[in-house]
């Protein structure tokens, strides 16, 4: 520990001995306990504002995801309706495309046995 926060271990006990002188040994107790305790206060406010920040965007992503499904489920719907639409409309061409067809082929089936 030869040097801490560009201080050297001379300068660190220089400041030890001023503080000791300053406060005297029956304070330097009160003072560390003190400085722990705002540091523990510290930390726990820390966690707490943690636990907020994840709470809100927990929230935030199942509002999102809700959203997400929403929208799918729409889309689904949607396509559906449209493929029953297309379905539905395009139904009688087919029929008629189909009877067309069978009428071609019937004659065609009726001109070659004339012609045998």
């Amino acid at each position: 520990m030869n040097v801490l926060l560009f201080i050297s271990g001379q300068e660190i006990f220089i400041v030890l001995i001023v503080i000791l002188l300053l406060f005297g040994a029956d304070k330097i107790p009160e003072i560390a306990r003190g400085l722990s305790k705002g540091m523990r206060d510290f930390r726990k406010a820390t966690e707490d504002i943690k636990k907020e920040i994840e709470e809100s965007t927990r929230e935030i992503k199942n509002e999102v995801s809700n959203i997400q499904s929403s929208v799918q489920n729409d889309i689904n719907d949607i396509s559906d309706n449209i493929s029953k639409e297309v379905e539905e409309a395009t139904e009688p061409i087919r029929n008629d495309m189909e009877k067309t067809a069978d009428s071609i082929n019937k004659q065609v089936d009726d001109l070659n046995e004339n012609m045998s």
